[in-house]
């Protein structure tokens, strides 16, 4: 499927599966936003956009700028909304390129003002309320005085509210609906004085677990990709992964007894162990955590990493694996034969989450796409 050594393969179809599973989750009256930050969560942000708006998706969320500009200029022309802080001096560019912006202070709202009108334009923008997470947005108390400021802003419509939940993904969801009744109390004070046609809250969380919390529109994240957020929450919607990272076999060598393998020496060989060599590493996004403790699939088994991960190479353990040579698939997400290996348990051996280990991979991993047939 690619020419080159280290490639991930990105199954289009499980894209558009996930997005009808998760409308058919949130029902035909709540629209689905999807969310293709960062390269959609290393996926590929313009094949995954155009996956997911075919099979049913009505907007696209980015959190930078250029994201979106990334989307316009492959010719995509669905509402994107940016969901991430801005500055004042980035405005022009959101403002160029019709990109529907989360406005979080006034010095940034009147720049996108002053561009909107210098162009003849009057620009949606949508307003963060922040309920928990503690990073950006307006606090409930200070969201009519902001509105307010807003109105007096020709050209800036305002056509939403959200929110970001902060344990949606935990087990217990406590916190998450005390967020959502702040929010919903914070909104219908707001839609009492003002016209705002659009609420939204929902996570990839949130829709799995939290079903009160739809409103008008969901925003999938990393349920789009088909992974769970975690492992606390629902399984009721079946998912299917959609990205599979491979390599090959660059060498077969015998490592003799008392042989070493990688910087630090951290794996010395007790007798004598048939070891093949994969050119990746972390400079493809490996994490550095999977040394002596990963594993890849070779010919439809388990191979253990040996040694350090380093920038451009690891060593696994073939000796139990009849017949390996150079050139031989080796899968380290995904399914070869009978055998798989998750993103979640990349993840476990890393000690991080599985959005972590799809975004890291990097752009000399070459991605290969297969077409949907949405």
């Amino acid at each position: 499927m690619s020419s080159f050594t280290n490639f991930a393969i990105i199954d289009l179809d499980a894209i558009a599966h996930n997005v009808a599973a998760l409308k058919k989750r949130v029902g035909s009256d709540v629209a689905l936003w999807a969310v293709v930050k960062a390269n959609a969560y290393g996926h590929g942000a313009v094949p995954v956009a155009r996956a997911a708006l075919a099979a049913g998706a009505s907007r696209l969320a980015v959190a930078r700028i250029r994201e979106g500009i990334e989307l316009r200029q492959a010719g995509i022309d669905a509402p994107i909304l940016v969901m991430g802080y801005h500055l004042p001096t980035e405005a022009a560019a959101a403002a160029a390129h019709d990109l529907i912006m989360t406005v979080n202070d006034v010095a940034f709202a009147r720049a996108l003002d002053h561009q909107a009108r210098d162009a003849g334009k009057q620009l949606p923008i949508h307003v963060k309320v922040d309920t928990g997470m503690g990073r950006f947005g307006v606090l409930p108390e200070e969201l009519l005085g902001f509105l307010e400021a807003l109105a007096r802003l020709r050209h800036l419509k305002l056509e939403g509210l959200w929110t970001h939940f902060a344990t949606a993904d935990e087990a217990d969801k406590d916190f998450a609906r005390r967020q959502f009744a702040m929010f919903r109390y914070a909104a219908f004070l707001a839609r009492d004085r003002f016209d705002i046609p659009l609420l939204h809250a929902a996570n990839s969380a949130a829709i799995l677990d939290l079903p009160e919390a739809n409103l008008d529109a969901v925003r999938p994240g990393i349920a789009l990709y088909g992974l769970y957020p975690s492992p606390e929450v629902s399984r009721e919607v079946a998912l299917r992964p959609a990205l599979t990272l491979v390599s090959h076999v660059g060498r077969v060598r015998t490592l003799p007894p008392g042989g070493s393998v990688g910087y630090g020496r951290t794996f010395i060989a007790r007798e004598a162990t048939s070891v093949a060599l994969l050119p990746i590493g972390y400079g493809d996004g490996l994490h550095r955590l999977l040394s002596n403790r990963g594993q890849v699939l070779i010919r439809g088994q388990r191979a253990p990493i040996l040694g350090r991960v380093s920038m451009d190479n690891i060593v696994v353990d073939v000796s139990h694996i009849p017949g390996v040579q150079e050139g031989d698939e080796a899968v380290l997400i995904g399914r070869q034969g009978e055998e798989a290996i998750t993103a979640e348990e990349v993840a476990a051996w890393a000690e991080t989450i599985n959005y972590e280990v799809t975004t890291a991979l990097l752009p000399r991993v070459a991605r290969a796409y297969r077409p949907s047939r949405t």
